[in-house]
């Protein structure tokens, strides 16, 4: 299994909102190749931190792919007729007792070189073992 963290600003889609819908949520709407192919990455079961961005800036919830890579719906297609952007279905896991805030993961040594610190803009990336450990235990899990 492989972890993750992926993005979204809550006034848009929250962690909550994604527990309340009842079903899979496609994470649609990412125009970056990075996240992309991140996203293309992934495999069914594969977890993912829930990050709020903008808002909060904290790691609240878990989410696990339960669709493999797809077009996404809210893309158009390219010139040749082709869709370029894909997305993955999450569902959500369990929230975090205690979120994890931006600024305490910035100030832990140990995650200093996670994506979500050197890669800022980056919506959907990569989480290591060691990263994902020490972020559940930070937030209570």
């Amino acid at each position: 299994m492989a972890y993750w963290l992926m993005k979204s600003e809550p006034d848009v889609l929250s962690y909550d909102d994604v527990v309340n819908k009842g079903v899979p949520e496609e994470w649609h709407g990412v125009r970056n190749y990075t996240a992309r192919n991140n996203m293309r990455a992934m495999k069914l079961g594969d977890e993912a931190f829930f990050y709020h961005s903008n808002i909060g800036k904290e790691i609240v919830g878990i989410v696990k792919v339960v669709a493999l890579a797809h077009p996404d719906s809210t893309a158009d297609l390219n010139a040749k007729g082709e869709v370029v952007w894909e997305c993955v279905d999450v569902a959500p896991v369990k929230k975090l007792p205690k979120p994890v805030g931006l600024d305490v993961i910035k100030s832990t040594p140990e995650l200093a070189n996670m994506a979500l610190v050197k890669l800022s803009r980056l919506s959907v990336g990569p989480v290591t073992e060691a990263e994902w450990k020490l972020i559940l235990k930070m937030g209570g899990l």
